[in-house]
């Protein structure tokens, strides 16, 4: 695979690194009821105050730049146009047609993200681009789209030969557009081993869901950190510079409205478990794609979202993903860790908690060894959440009173490794 891969890597020119944004679907999913819910309701009018949100909040200044429409905006009678066949989105929701809402992202620094499936209807029962991939490129393209995530909900027989079909076609669409696949969520029962990774990367994909959707709790965000960790050593040699496994969206500043699973009102994780979220995203090399609502966060929330040094280590240009050290995921303690292009180490030391055990919701001392990083003698610790330097040490460092479900999220620089003979 390793060959496949970077003999490949020169036609992933886009997403060097992985893409930062905001996507609508965990917290405003399928709400299509403009007359009583105007503010969420998916149409023009909420994707604009995520707009001005993003900017005027930092965002776009810090990384973020997608404002990404996920399902539910197509017209579904007629299914497209009669005349040119093509996609068009609700005339009630988006009074002033695609076009114009990509023209408004833009002015406000952001880009555009938008939301298909290579099946005959989305997920949510919208019309879809099976069979449809140059027409609806073209469209894409001339609405000025610049990301297009690309689900499946469909069958599974088509996949192979539509996500091909549809990265020809954005390649042949005269526009950049960042393609995201999510057809290895759907084949192979979600065994990363099995996964023909250097197919996608032929067939254009910049990223791609693995695995199943994120939900506002944390069994589902410590489910998905769980899978990584156990197939690691299968993912990290696809991951790179234009070619990204894709963990799903941040809960981070995320509030539940009552139509993800969660409790209206309530957040869907705690601070604790933001950072643990931000940190492992960062060390493997997911893409930040934020799934709260931008014009209500939590400034602690926001802070996490906002560090730089975190940033950094997502955005590190060698773009090498990093992975769970620690053996098992029944290990209460965890160390994951990535390598950065200037030879730092960006280490988490993650204190999971075992289900009913005594001290399951208790703070831990965690330590990491140097050399299970591959750094020796003195070595510099630096504390990504406080952005303080903590000191050098020799051999190990012990991070005190980690919280439950929380993570010391460092960045390590030391001599350089050992040469070998």
């Amino acid at each position: 695979m390793l060959a496949l891969v970077g003999g490949v890597s020169a036609r992933n020119s886009l997403a060097r690194t992985p893409p930062m944004g905001w996507m609508s679907w965990e917290i405003f999913r399928c709400d299509i009821n403009c007359k009583v819910d105007p503010e969420n309701c998916i149409g023009e009018h909420m994707y604009k105050g995520q707009a001005d949100a993003l900017k005027a909040g930092g965002f776009v200044a810090a990384g973020y730049t997608g404002i990404h429409l996920d399902d539910c905006w197509e017209e579904k009678k007629p299914p497209r146009d009669p005349t040119t066949g093509r996609l068009h989105p609700n005339a009630t929701r988006f009074p002033s047609g695609l076009k114009a809402l990509g023209d408004y992202m833009h002015e406000n620094g952001a880009t555009f993200g938008l939301y298909t499936a290579e099946s005959p209807s989305t997920c949510g029962g919208y019309p879809a681009s099976s069979n449809n991939e140059v027409l609806d490129a073209k469209t894409f393209a001339e609405w000025g789209v610049d990301y297009l995530k690309v689900d499946g909900c469909g069958p599974a027989s088509y996949y192979k030969g539509g996500y091909k079909a549809m990265g020809a076609a954005l390649e042949a669409s005269g526009r950049d557009i960042v393609y995201s696949c999510s057809w290895p969520a759907y084949i192979n029962g979600e065994n990363e081993t099995l996964q023909p990774f250097g197919e996608f990367i032929n067939d254009g994909c910049n990223l791609w869901r693995n695995y199943r959707d994120i939900q506002c709790n944390w069994n589902s965000l410590s489910g998905i950190i769980d899978h990584w960790g156990d197939f690691g050593e299968a993912l990290v040699p696809a991951a790179g510079p234009g070619h990204w496994h894709d963990m799903d969206m941040l809960l981070i500043g995320a509030i539940s409205q009552g139509r993800d699973g969660g409790q209206a009102g309530k957040r869907c994780v705690t601070l604790e478990e933001e950072k643990t979220q931000m940190a492992i995203w960062a060390i493997s090399a997911s893409p930040l794609i934020m799934g709260n609502d931008l014009r209500h966060i939590a400034d602690d929330s926001k802070a996490i979202l906002l560090n730089e040094q975190a940033i950094a280590v997502s955005q590190d240009p060698l773009g090498q993903m990093g992975r769970r050290r620690s053996p098992s995921k029944t290990d209460s303690q965890q160390l994951w860790s990535r390598n950065l292009a200037n030879g730092d180490v960006a280490v988490a030391l993650y204190n999971k908690g075992l289900g009913q055990d005594p001290g399951a919701s208790s703070s831990t001392d965690i330590t990491i060894t140097f050399a299970d990083v591959n750094l020796f003698g003195s070595v510099s610790v630096y504390d990504i959440w406080s952005q303080s330097k903590i000191g050098n040490f020799s051999g190990s460092f012990t991070a005190k009173a980690v919280p439950h479900h929380g993570s010391a999220f460092l960045r390590l620089t030391g001599t350089k490794p050992r040469q070998q003979h």
